[in-house]
């Protein structure tokens, strides 16, 4: 009986043909299998770096895919990202699968719709391994999790790079992502996938990389809706120019020891180590906070060919449906209290005024505390970077015929407090009574279109004249009306 247990636990995973060749999965329960550290692309290594991912080598013999990989290269900036940092490497365009149901081509089977998860950590650190031990899955959906360049290995610009590459330079971390959904059309349906309903998904840089794909033009056709948790294309900070990433790029070089006008030889034979210590050392212009340095959107004239907002004004952007929303606290920025009133004038412009006294930072005034949305500092740094810039997102959307279910999550167990990616246990877990059950209505989504479904509360679309939003509080799932209207109302940077 034990060596027949040992042969079982010993037995090979199932394997699947992609197109570049076969890999080894291992085998769930019900049919399913899981499948870690697919190679997508070639390593971004040596003559590689700063160029646009290619094609991985075929291969014809079953290369495993059971165990943990590398995450992309990346710092250490807390307990959060210190495992992934500490493992982290150039060599790191992987993909995982989870399927409930391995099925290939051919089999008369209906294939399944498929979810792919674009992990957060500020373009700058984080990592897609672990997301496909959700049992999210079990919900009738195919889920992956893609990796991709971080920080300066993925968004740096510079003029010798730019001369070498047709006048373009940086991004390449989308362009990886580009390449990993490019992979799911080709491939998902051999794990038991739809490739015609391809959600795309993902938190805080995440969403915001999502949100860039629904205005890249060579994005668009490689999926069919999208969600965003607490980000947009912007986070309400004016993007750059391909001129501008050169010259922080010219910084960057200088401070890694390298003169401005290195070549582009020089920049590839730095140090990862080098490159990632200079980034964090350089001093951004016009940012307040220089953590947002990969979160200002690069208008590279490649990947990117126009801003955000004029892409949005337009009306040049993915018509696929939208999931948007953000958390009641987030993160602490703009310099706290002192600074307040000052970022009221500068970011509201000549609604400064007005601003100022919903604040209550007008002279003489009393600074306004909420007891869920926090301390006036609390509430203008989520106001500016999140909330606000997903009203403005939700409008300009729905302008344009794109159907948008707004939400705000508010909800902690007993003794706890929300704030940034509170929500991601409740996508990826099944909610437990009187938890919100994000992932029942996400997985929804996935499935039909619309995160509404039996035994759900109604999830109303967001329209500009009713401005309806899904709120996630200690009460339960509740359809409630304009978020933040009096201050978002005069500022429309998505």
């Amino acid at each position: 009986m034990i060596l027949a247990l040992a042969l079982a636990a010993a037995a090979p995973g199932p394997v699947v043909r992609t197109d570049d060749g076969p890999v080894r999965g291992a085998a769930l329960q019900g049919g399913g299998a899981v499948f870690r550290g697919i190679r997508f692309a070639k390593p971004p290594i040596g003559p590689l770096r700063w160029r646009a991912p290619e094609r991985p080598a075929p291969w014809t013999k079953p290369v495993d895919a059971v165990a943990e990989h590398a995450a992309c290269a990346q710092l250490v900036y807390g307990d959060w990202n210190r495992t992934a940092a500490q493992t982290s490497a150039e060599d790191c365009l992987f993909l995982d699968v989870r399927t409930p149901k391995l099925v290939g081509v051919g089999t008369g089977a209906k294939p399944l719709p498929v979810m792919v998860w674009i992990h957060g950590g500020a373009n700058r650190a984080g990592a897609g391994g672990g997301t496909v031990e959700s049992k999210i899955t079990d919900a009738g959906i195919v889920l992956v999790s893609v990796q991709y360049r971080l920080g300066a290995l993925g968004f740096l610009s510079h003029s010798s790079l730019s001369r070498e590459q047709g006048g373009h330079s940086g991004n390449y971390a989308l362009m990886d992502q580009q390449a990993a959904l490019g992979w799911v059309q080709r491939n998902i349906a051999r794990f038991g996938g739809d490739p015609r309903r391809v959600t795309i998904a993902g938190e805080s840089a995440g969403a915001q990389d999502v949100a860039l794909h629904r205005l890249a033009p060579a994005s668009r056709t490689l999926f069919a809706q999208a969600i965003q948790e607490s980000g947009t294309a912007g986070f309400g900070v004016a993007p750059r120019s391909l001129a501008q990433n050169e010259r922080v790029g010219a910084l960057i070089a200088t401070t890694a020891g390298l003169p401005a006008t290195a070549t582009a030889a020089q920049l590839r034979a730095l140090p990862v180590a080098a490159i990632l210590t200079a980034q964090d050392a350089v001093d951004v212009p016009d940012l307040d906070d220089d953590s947002f340095i990969w979160l200002q959107a690069i208008i590279d004239g490649r990947v990117l060919t126009d801003t955000p907002a004029h892409l949005l004004a337009t009306g040049q952007v993915s018509r696929a449906p939208l999931i948007a929303g953000i958390n009641a606290r987030e993160l602490t920025l703009h310099g706290g209290l002192p600074a307040a009133a000052a970022t009221v004038r500068r970011e509201f412009g000549s609604y400064g005024a007005r601003a100022a006294e919903l604040y209550g930072l007008q002279p003489g005034g009393t600074p306004v505390a909420d007891p869920r949305l926090g301390d006036v500092t609390i509430q203008l740094a989520n106001d500016l970077t999140f909330r606000c810039p997903t009203v403005a997102l939700a409008k300009a959307l729905t302008r344009v015929g794109v159907p948008v279910w707004h939400y705000q999550f508010d909800y902690a167990p007993p003794g706890g407090t929300v704030s940034h990616a509170s929500e991601l246990g409740y996508v990826f877990n099944v909610a437990k009574p009187g938890e919100p059950p994000l992932q029942a209505y996400w997985a929804n989504f996935v499935k039909t279109g619309t995160p509404n479904g039996a035994g759900l509360p109604h999830w109303p679309a967001y329209s500009p004249s009713t401005r309806g939003y899904l709120a996630f509080d200690q009460a339960g799932p509740m359809a409630r009306s304009d978020l933040r209207g009096p201050i978002c109302n005069l500022r429309q940077t998505p």
